[in-house]
């Protein structure tokens, strides 16, 4: 679904819906999918490797493994395009069923919403222009602009790295990090954060203009979907894990973490305590 089309059915059916729903009492999310036949999701698709547009068509890793968690419920997936600061409202307004641009799990959001397995590693490192010598370590960007995307923890950690740098590098901040990718190549930045599995693509795929600091300076942590945490979206959450470990069991997982991440990246199995 375009951006346009999705910020229209939002306006008028997905908020009419959401007013129905609040007024309603719902003891089963996941019986009220297979109800209707279809998965409703919420994403950025400006966010390779995991939703992105290429050759007029979504691609990336959350659109596979959706098919994958759709066959396993037996409904259809559909997908809306929205900018990252309306996910999280448009999930608590009840305008879709869960957020399937992946977030990084962190206490206090555990304490508001209700996660699924985790799906990749989500360590924060920088992305630096290709040919630029003067960043080989992460501290390096010392006195220097860095920039991430508004409204996520990855920003939140590159903040808090670059107070223990002297002298502080100057903080830009973003809707999408395709708009710091291209001020990155331009110059006007000299590293962008992100966690490693996006920066990672990013260098795969323009090889000759970007390239990885290593190691990554932020603390271990993971990428998950995330639902309301009200009891009625638990049933929901609980099928997508449990499609998860039959994924993880069979293979499939792994395979599509190295299609899209370039790489097997070993995540937790169970719920676990965040670093964050």
């Amino acid at each position: 679904m375009s951006k346009r089309s999705t910020l229209k059915w939002l306006l008028a059916g997905g908020v009419a819906a959401a007013a129905a729903f609040a007024g309603t009492a719902r003891a089963d999310l996941l019986a009220d999918v297979k109800a209707a036949g279809v998965l409703t999701l919420a994403t950025d698709m400006q966010y390779m490797p995991f939703d992105f547009y290429k050759d007029n068509r979504h691609q990336g890793f959350d659109k596979d493994y959706f098919e994958e968690i759709g066959k396993a419920l037996g409904v259809r997936v559909r997908f809306l395009d929205l900018p990252w600061t309306g996910t999280l409202p448009g999930l608590e307004a009840r305008r879709f069923d869960l957020v399937a641009a992946p977030v990084i799990v962190t206490r206090e959001r555990k304490q508001r919403y209700r996660f699924t397995l985790p799906i990749a590693d989500a360590t924060v490192a920088f992305l630096k222009r290709a040919n630029d010598g003067r960043i080989a370590r992460p501290e390096d960007v010392a006195g220097k602009a860095i920039g991430s995307q508004r409204g996520t923890s990855q920003l939140a950690q590159m903040k808090a790295y670059a107070d223990t740098l002297s002298p502080k590098p100057a903080i830009h901040e973003y809707v999408d990090l395709n708009q710091a990718y291209a001020d990155l190549a331009n110059g006007r930045l000299a590293a962008v954060a992100g966690g490693l599995p996006n920066i990672a693509a990013v260098a795969k795929e323009r090889k000759n203009v970007f390239e990885v600091v290593m190691p990554p300076f932020g603390q271990q942590t993971y990428y998950a979907f995330l639902g309301r945490k009200d009891e009625d979206s638990a049933s929901l959450i609980q099928a997508i894990d449990d499609a998860t470990r039959a994924m993880r069991e069979d293979g499939r997982f792994a395979t599509l973490q190295k299609r899209w991440f370039g790489m097997e990246m070993a995540v937790p199995a169970e719920d676990f305590e965040p670093a964050l």
